[in-house]
């Protein structure tokens, strides 16, 4: 017979796998004493397995008792055998009688190292210390692109191109909050440091633009700009197309064509200070150079997933437009209100 101790201080991952592995060491017998305040033990449990009236077959599966006031009692059933049908008549004693200890069922929801670990710990809390769990309710932008749901209106979208650019930005930080003109390269200029003095440090924005055949695009950028020649990853990124055409839903039309971010949440822009924006290395790209100012080319795949049917540039069958107007929406804040992402990577706030 055999002995382990484990101190309450285990991770959950910790403790489940010391568990299964003196299970399966000794799968006959085994005990645990966690604390002396608590001693927990597995033993086994023979319950009978009646072929005909003539003869009868033992069958031994695991019980965890623990020593305490109330004798509670969790019976892991046939631990051993997950995949494998227990027998309709099984759990009865020799007697004819039903076992002490109640058999857990292999069809239950919950996985039987979870039950192991919440009979010692208790079960996962929905608010553990009264705080919210991480999710994409509460963080959205932890998690790619929605392509099928839109954002309805707010009060605040007072012009056409805010009402143009709002249904895109469902499960962004920016769906319910105000938006604001930061850059219109025909009034700021189109170079490099207009845009950059521009757009730094004021968050999540979307580039929208016109090319000079009335093509309207654009890309969402969940982490701004900061101009310190870096690449700004995130997997909420993605590049939009306006356009009546219906969407995968047969019931719904949508206002364009969203294209997620993909390999990661790595190089969704490269945020470079002598230059535009850049949505990835190649899949839509402003230089905002002197020698080709109003250039956007286009090549999605690598960073950007391509159209539906494997179109993989965001200009159709071209791979760069000129522009004939380009500007960037930022979200409006109030004075003093925290304003994420900007500052370089390794200190942004996830």
């Amino acid at each position: 017979m055999m002995t382990i101790s484990l101190p309450f201080i285990l991770s959950r991952k910790s403790f489940i796998t010391c568990v299964f592995l003196k299970l399966s060491l000794t799968p006959s017998i085994a005990f645990l004493t966690p604390a002396p305040s608590r001693c927990t033990t597995i033993k086994p449990v023979t319950n009978f397995v009646h072929h005909n009236h003539n003869h009868q077959t033992p069958k031994t599966s695991l019980s965890i008792i623990t020593s305490s006031s109330s004798g509670t009692a969790l019976n892991l059933g046939n631990f051993f055998n997950f995949d494998k049908k227990e027998d309709s008549k099984a759990g009865n004693n020799k007697d004819g009688g039903n076992n002490n200890s109640e058999t857990l069922s292999n069809d239950e929801e919950i996985e039987p190292a979870e039950k192991i670990f919440n009979f010692f710990f208790g079960a996962i809390e929905e608010k553990p210390g009264g705080n919210a769990r991480f999710g994409a309710e509460r963080f959205p932008e932890q998690y790619p692109a929605t392509i099928d749901e839109w954002a309805d209106p707010i009060e605040s979208d007072s012009t056409s191109e805010m009402k143009m650019i709002r249904p895109f930005l469902k499960k962004t930080n920016l769906e319910k909050r105000g938006l604001k003109l930061t850059y219109d390269a025909n009034r700021n200029g189109w170079d490099a440091t207009s845009f950059h003095k521009a757009v730094d440090k004021k968050g999540g924005a979307v580039v929208l633009c016109t090319s000079n055949d009335g093509l309207i695009f654009g890309g969402y950028n969940p982490k701004g700009w900061v101009g310190y020649g870096e690449a700004r990853g995130s997997i909420a990124a993605f590049l939009f197309v306006l356009g009546d055409k219906p969407y995968a839903n047969k019931d719904q039309t949508a206002p364009g064509y969203k294209l997620r971010k993909v390999g990661g949440a790595g190089l969704a822009q490269m945020d470079m200070p002598e230059a535009g924006p850049s949505f990835g290395a190649d899949s839509l790209v402003i230089s905002l150079s002197p020698e080709n100012a109003k250039g956007a080319r286009s090549k999605l795949g690598s960073y950007y997933e391509r159209f539906p049917d494997e179109t993989n540039s965001l200009f159709g069958s071209k791979g760069s437009v000129q522009l004939k107007s380009m500007k960037v929406y930022h979200g409006v804040y109030e004075e003093g209100e925290y304003i994420p992402f900007t500052d370089a990577e390794p200190f942004a706030l996830y």
